[in-house]
């Protein structure tokens, strides 16, 4: 029969109402995620903050039992670098920066071959038990790593990655209280034990009560976050099971299998892939170990052959709990003395079991290279940049509350490409939140929703210098981040560049894009964009070393006849040693095997710090200008790693301290000229 007159009219207008209706319920959807989105993040901001807070009130204070941490421990990659860490937390705590009345171990690697992170947790375990005894059993122990060269941030190589400046804070706090803080309730509901972390990375995460986060199931708990697949290659993943990923602040749940940077094959094929699009998994960052677990481990150290092999603490001990054991980081059999401790420590682990407690509102930052650390350190989107201070409420320069919260999606602002392989997943969009070091310019009238965070910097005390406010794209670009340090009257930082601990003349400017740590640079100073200028202590002056930001420091060959394919501030190492007039011999280099951590292409020790930091950039302005560059016959030229292993490490802190004293001094000159009404 014919079809009813209209019909198809009436099935279009069907249609259309239904694709009306379901426009309607996803925008609906879109603006409900969207304040879900919103509440996320200001519950993550406000958790950060009430911990920021409470540190700050035990900061110079003698801590109770069962208040703080019975015992910190920080560990050195040898004793030059526990040299200098006992010297920078004996100082910190003369300055009542750290909370008192609790004992801070630093405990340097053995000498021989490298241990790891795995062997430092061994070692740190038994220098613990040999000071310690019995009281081991009801200690709760928070364990630091911080050993290691840090060869990819050579700013964090000097005086250690524990040791690096946060836009946290008056005075800006360091790693060590950055990483006190986040950890300064964990204890409360914690058994005894051992907390392990790593100084290169920071976790913010939310709870659904004070409290939840109790670290007292028998074996080893570890935190999980939420991750983008791609993520999981570069990070251990937990395979937590069906029912994963539930949409609770905290959700607790055992490890069926944990992977170590596994391909993303291997992590769909062993059923790691979780959320609403299975494109999703639970990346590690720290863990707990109970008292059973530590003691087992501390047994297969001493029955074994002793730390004589590397071992990696994620790697190596993770994989060998719970029902289903993974590939450890281990080579197999024909290592040397490697598999012997390796079949220790899987023994002593094997049938422990694995907790997993899945942060669902959480974001982990890693600092561990040049590129990570500038984006972390001065992105307005994310990042520790807009982390609350802890002396008071989150106000902006007029007391006005500042807003919180991304303005959309669940996962704002990305990271850049080139930081997926080492960085989880992007943090929230906090406002940048101007605490007592914080310097801002009023935004102007098309500027919405609090300061602009394009013309604010992060600084210790008053500053006579300013960040160039002339970026001005949409959307806001990085901002300049100044850290402990002195700026000269029409001084310049620009954006996305990162001063710490230095001093910088009138007239200086630095470019967007650098780091520029521990130096002195003259006036009139123009450090090029994309610079990473570095100045440390030696015999006889200091000396100063500059790459690129971009560069990778850790990059080597295997012969001089490669060495075209290593690039340091823009041209190849091979060009670099020509405008230099150096011969390419294996004399270049400190060390058997060409890379620009060893190249001897810079100045040695000048009497000051300002005239090392112009000799080098002399050097910089050459190599990028490609123009040779006329070195006096008679100056030695260094390595980086020459400069980091042969720092004078009393002037090194002492350039330091002198600044401190500086800072704070022009801070109460400020505080009476205030007072005054100057």
């Amino acid at each position: 029969p014919s079809p009813p007159r209209h019909s198809g009219r009436r099935r279009r207008a069907g249609r259309d109402s239904e694709a009306m209706a379901e426009a309607q319920t996803q925008a609906q959807r879109g603006t409900d995620t969207d304040t879900d989105t919103e509440t996320m993040w200001r519950r993550l901001r406000e958790a950060t903050g009430r911990r920021l807070r409470a540190f700050h009130t035990m900061r110079g204070k003698e801590v109770e039992r069962g208040e703080f941490w019975d015992v910190v421990v920080i560990t050195a990659a040898d004793e030059r670098q526990e040299r200098a860490f006992v010297q920078q937390i004996a100082s910190k705590l003369e300055r009542k920066e750290l909370p008192c009345g609790i004992p801070y171990h630093v405990f340097a690697d053995p000498p021989g071959p490298k241990i790891g992170n795995g062997g430092s947790t061994l070692h740190a375990l038994l220098c613990l038990q040999e000071l310690y005894g019995d009281k081991m059993d009801s200690f709760k122990v928070l364990l630091i790593h911080a050993g290691g060269s840090s060869q990819r941030l050579p700013s964090a190589s000097a005086l250690g990655k524990v040791f690096m400046a946060v836009p946290v804070g008056c005075p800006a706090y360091q790693m060590l209280e950055l990483k006190l803080a986040m950890y300064v309730d964990l204890q409360a509901g914690m058994a005894p034990g051992v907390l392990v972390t790593c100084a290169d990375d920071v976790e913010l995460y939310s709870l659904p009560q004070a409290g939840a986060l109790a670290l007292d199931r028998p074996g080893v708990t570890a935190l999980a976050h939420p991750s983008p697949l791609g993520m999981g290659t570069g990070h251990g993943v937990f395979v937590l099971g069906p029912g994963a990923w539930g949409g609770a602040e905290l959700e607790w749940g055992p490890c069926h299998l944990f992977l170590h940077k596994p391909s993303v094959e291997a992590m769909l094929e062993a059923g790691a892939a979780c959320g609403p699009h299975s494109d999703h998994v639970y990346t590690d960052s720290i863990f707990y170990l109970d008292r059973p677990t530590c003691r087992g481990l501390l047994h297969a150290l001493q029955q074994g052959p002793g730390l004589q092999c590397e071992l990696d603490a994620y790697g190596d001990f993770l994989p060998a709990l719970g029902p289903s054991r993974g590939e450890g980081s281990g080579e197999g059999p024909g290592e040397g003395e490697r598999p012997q401790l390796h079949r220790a420590v899987t023994a002593a682990l094997h049938g422990t079991p694995l907790h997993v407690a899945a942060l669902n509102n959480s974001v982990f930052y890693h600092l561990g290279t040049a590129p990570e650390y500038l984006h972390h350190l001065t992105s307005p989107a994310g990042g520790l940049w807009g982390l609350p201070q802890p002396q008071g409420p989150e106000t902006g320069p007029d007391h006005s509350p500042l807003p919180l919260g991304p303005t959309s999606g669940p996962f704002p602002d990305p990271l850049p490409q080139s930081l997926h392989h080492s960085s989880q997943r992007q943090g929230p969009r906090p406002e940048p939140c101007p605490g007592p070091d914080t310097h801002s310019h009023r935004p102007g009238p098309d500027h919405q929703g609090g300061p602009d965070p394009r013309s604010l910097s992060r600084a210790l005390g008053p500053t006579a210098g300013s960040v160039d406010p002339s970026s001005h794209s949409q959307p806001p670009g990085p901002v300049a981040c100044v850290l402990r340090s002195l700026l000269g009257t029409g001084s310049v930082v620009s954006p996305g560049s990162v001063v710490e601990f230095s001093r910088l003349a009138p007239g200086t400017r630095v470019g967007p894009g650098c780091i520029v740590s521990g130096c002195s640079l003259g006036p009139g100073t123009s450090v090029p964009a994309g610079t990473f200028l570095l100045s440390v202590g030696m015999p006889g002056g200091f000396a100063s070393a500059a790459l690129g930001t971009a560069d990778d420091p850790k990059a080597s060959v295997g012969s001089l006849d490669e060495i075209e394919g290593l690039q340091i501030l823009g041209v190849g190492l091979d060009r670099a040693a020509q405008l230099l007039g150096l011969p390419l011999s294996p004399r270049l280099f400190s060390g058997p095997r060409p890379g620009l951590w060893n190249a001897r292409l810079f100045p040695g020790p000048r009497p000051t710090a300002q005239e090392s930091a112009a000799a080098t950039l002399a050097v910089v302005d050459g190599l990028r200008g490609g123009s040779a560059v006329q070195l006096p016959p008679d100056l030695g030229l260094l390595s980086i790693h020459d400069m980091i292993h042969g720092m004078d490490l009393q002037s090194t802190l002492r350039f330091r301290e002198e600044l401190l004293q500086e800072l704070s001094k022009a801070g109460n000159d400020a505080a009476g000229n205030d007072a005054g009404g100057n």
